[in-house]
């Protein structure tokens, strides 16, 4: 198939993408096991993307099973070197209201049971994740959404939970006062596993509710967030056709080389079978031809 420089991640409420002309779905095997679900992949407003639905049309993968390293590898594959994550959050400031849209500049990492690289079994690498969205693609991202009339907050902070659970009070009311500002349950590992492999990535933060911090507001529910999903989806889907004519042709920011003096590992001491799995990462890099030269 045709190559596809940019992904989307949809997010609660965001399984399928719509308007898409030459659409194929894409069932794509890795060494992490199969995707969330099938890439569907088509021409929108011009361009060729690729969409993964994050937890499975149906919504039947929970946070913590979602598949993320085969999910980035995929698309990987397809050659993607730009994602536009969607995810549904909670707000935790008072001026992020529900309906709003956040395009966070800085996470904070509070999962305990995810894989969260692809460096192992005889390779190390030490990627740099100071900050762990791509500029560049924030940008196009919150100039689509102003252009499409959502009401858009550029930086701030995003809060990575475990999950499947929502927050107690005193949590929620803990990272106000670290000066977080949303919380979800699916900005990593995917930011730290697109920046291995060497991939743009961006958040469209979606505020559904208050969290359970808001004294009179109501408590963060799948009640409350399904009520609002509808609405967020569909200007998500505004958004995603307004930037996919806006993207840059080639990367010009450092994701692009976030590998570079980051292998750690002699190259003469990494497994023949490790640097197969991880080709389509590494080659630039390290290879089982240049081993063998």
């Amino acid at each position: 198939m045709a190559e596809t420089k940019l992904g989307f991640i949809g997010g609660s409420g965001l399984y399928d993408m719509d308007g898409l002309a030459d659409r194929e779905e894409l069932d794509i095997e890795t060494p992490f096991g199969p995707p969330s679900d099938s890439i569907i992949a088509g021409i929108l407003s011009g361009t060729r993307v690729a969409f993964l639905p994050r937890h499975g049309r149906g919504h039947r993968i929970s946070p913590t099973q979602i598949p993320v390293r085969a999910n980035i590898y995929a698309l990987k594959t397809l050659g993607v070197e730009r994602i536009v994550s969607v995810s549904a959050v909670g707000s935790l400031r008072e001026e992020l209201s529900p309906m709003d849209l956040v395009v966070p500049d800085q996470l904070i990492d509070r999962t305990t049971g995810r894989p969260s690289t692809f460096f192992e079994d005889g390779i190390v690498a030490h990627v740099g994740f100071a900050d762990p969205f791509c500029p560049t693609l924030s940008q196009v991202l919150v100039q689509a959404a102003k252009r499409q009339g959502v009401v858009t907050h550029q930086g701030g902070t995003y809060v990575v939970m475990e999950g499947p659970q929502f927050s107690t009070r005193a949590e929620s009311n803990l990272y106000r006062s670290w000066g977080a500002d949303i919380i979800g349950m699916t900005g990593l590992p995917e930011a730290k596993l697109a920046r291995e492999a060497e991939i743009c990535y961006a958040t469209m933060a979606l505020v559904t509710d208050y969290d359970c911090w808001h004294e009179t507001e109501d408590s963060v529910s799948v009640e409350l967030i399904v009520a609002n999903l509808a609405k967020n989806a569909a200007a998500a889907k505004g958004v995603i056709a307004d930037l996919a004519t806006k993207v840059p042709v080639t990367q010009g920011c450092v994701c692009a080389s976030a590998l570079h003096d980051a292998i750690i590992t002699a190259s003469d001491q990494v497994p023949r079978e490790t640097l197969k799995r991880l080709s389509p990462i590494v080659d630039k890099y390290l290879s089982i031809e240049q081993e063998v030269n």
